[in-house]
């Protein structure tokens, strides 16, 4: 039974809120709310999300014939790198931190907003800035190296937009570091009085652990673009053997920034389904504090791994061996949360709302994504599947199917409190069936073609691949359906929806005992913090929040 809330007359919105405090271009593009800041990162991330989706498309829609009759080969590779770089540095690294990061953290922590507005802002001009430089690389012929701009492929080897690709990629970077820094200051110096650090959401202790992440690990990645750039413009010497240079030190640089960027992805969403489970089934977080300092666990762990990605390219067998052992262990505080998410639903007052529908899908994909990775950092397992497309399959139910369904379900949660407005949730539910159908049938089947040996990245394939290619490019068609629906209901809601009360889902947590959509100061008075995080009674099979406001 849903426990959605709509509106009763004495629950109607206030007149005054932080939409409708100031208005015109001008106050959008000079705010310094974190709300605001939050909604121009979603049109934002919304907008590359539209385009690594549509270039996704083209690539399954070549793919559908195995003599690839949609672009030629070298078109193919352009297409195929935009598509990563948007995704992966547009889309997923800044979509849970910096769209519900940026909205709910300050208010879930008792502040009126982050530690540094201003620097907030910059950070999304940063991303912007960042946006054009890339729709410039499109504009101009795009890029073919892949998004790892490998070497020496992308110092010497080719004579597309690297530079402008990279450069676009490095400015990003400072948009992820100011927003992480924001974090962790935030959390550090702004909770509301009687927060204690163990008396915090888990999206909270989620979100800083990433930041730590951004701040340590996103200049490694910027220095590494700044010396191929250097390489490719003056010639110098750093990763390319005709130069004297060494291909292994750009991928160890690369992939020690790049492997923690999976959990700059991940820890945060990571942290919406913390919260998720816990409202919808009416119970605290089983286990809270193990959840808690997995997320720890996990941010230190993702600094020692990056070498599984480099097990067929010449590194020492002793080291391999130490970096597949590393991978086992990162592994198991990830295994924590899953388990202690599922002990929480146990018993629980479960209601399958549509935020709850992204919860179990993202439970179903991220089991199955960070198993086959298990089965990519054993030594003989991955010299036999790296390089195809297995690798696909896994990045993708890791990165793409558990990221995405967790923002996913965030939005749905915080959509009331964001907009003011309740979503249908028949066409909720349905949109996140498709999206989890479409994505299963998508790469499911990348899975055997891999195992088949099909390697990834080839315009082409033998015709034995053909009807699983079929198959993939069938379900990236309903889950681009379960997409343009959620976008579809979502702006039909901001017109339509149900009023939305201050709680719709009675749920606990700070940003729930203000109105929505909160005033522009988020708290008239300082809250004071009286008790636990998920303050639930289970009385009869019922559930309610302990008030956490004097």
């Amino acid at each position: 039974m849903s426990t959605a809330t709509v509106t009763a007359p004495q629950a109607i919105a206030p007149k005054r809120h932080y939409l409708n405090e100031t208005h015109g271009l001008k106050s959008w593009l000079l705010t310094v709310d974190h709300k605001r800041i939050g909604l121009l990162y979603l049109g934002s991330i919304s907008f590359f999300f539209l385009i690594g989706g549509l270039l996704a498309m083209v690539l399954r829609i070549h793919l559908l014939t195995p003599t690839g009759d949609l672009m030629a080969a070298d078109t193919y590779n352009k297409v195929f790198t935009m598509h990563g770089i948007v995704m992966v540095f547009f889309v997923l690294i800044p979509a849970v931190p910096a769209i519900l990061g940026n909205f709910i953290l300050p208010i879930m922590i008792g502040a009126r907003d982050l530690a540094f507005p201003r620097i907030n802002l910059l950070s999304w001009y940063c991303f912007v800035i960042a946006g054009i430089l890339l729709l410039y690389t499109v504009l101009a012929g795009g890029v073919d190296t892949g998004w790892t701009f490998t070497t020496p492929l992308s110092t010497r080897f080719v004579n597309t937009n690297v530079v402008s690709a990279g450069l676009a990629a490095f400015v990003a970077g400072f948009s992820s570091i100011f927003t992480g820094l924001n974090f962790i200051v935030t959390i550090h110096r702004m909770r509301a009085p009687g927060m204690t650090w163990f008396r915090m959401p888990l999206f909270l202790w989620a979100n800083y652990a990433a930041s730590v992440i951004m701040v340590l690990g996103t200049p490694v990645v910027a220095v590494t673009i700044v010396l191929v750039a250097i390489e490719r413009l003056f010639h110098f010497g750093f990763f390319d053997p005709a130069m004297g240079g060494d291909p292994l030190l750009f991928q160890h640089l690369f992939w020690f920034y790049s492997h923690p960027a999976v959990y700059v992805m991940l820890l945060p969403a990571m942290g919406v389904i913390s919260e998720l489970v816990s409202a919808f089934s009416r119970k605290r977080v089983f286990g809270y504090t193990a959840v808690a300092f997995s997320s720890i666990a996990i941010a230190a762990f993702s600094f020692f791994v990056w070498a599984h990605h480099m097990f067929i390219m010449g590194i020492s067998n002793y080291s391999a061996l130490v970096f597949s052992m590393l991978t086992m262990l990162v592994a198991v505080p990830s295994a924590i949360k899953v388990f202690n998410w599922t002990f929480t639903l146990y018993k629980g007052s479960i209601s399958f709302d549509a935020p709850m529908i992204y919860v179990l899908c993202f439970i179903g994909l991220f089991v199955i994504g960070g198993c086959t990775g298990v089965f990519l950092g054993t030594l003989g397992m991955n010299i036999s599947l790296t390089e195809t497309y297995f690798i696909v399959a896994h990045f993708h139910f890791v990165m793409v199917g558990s990221v995405i369904m967790a923002y996913l379900g965030g939005l749905h949660f915080w959509w009331p409190k964001i907009t003011g407005r309740m979503y249908p949730e028949a066409p909720a539910k349905a949109a996140a069936i498709c999206i989890f159908i479409g994505f299963f049938v998508t790469f499911g089947p990348q899975f055997m073609l891999g195992y088949l040996g099909m390697p990834r990245r080839y315009a082409t394939y033998p015709k034995e691949f053909q009807v699983l290619n079929v198959m993939s490019t069938a379900g990236a068609t309903v889950m681009a359906f379960g997409y343009f629906l959620t976008a579809a209901y979502l702006l039909w809601s901001l017109r339509y929806g149900a009023i939305a009360t201050s709680n719709p889902w009675n749920a606990a947590g700070l940003e729930w005992t203000i109105s929505s959509p909160p005033p522009t100061e988020n708290f008239s008075k300082t809250p004071i913090i009286t008790t636990e995080a998920y303050p639930y009674d289970v009385i009869d099979g019922t559930a309610s929040p302990h008030k956490v406001m004097a």
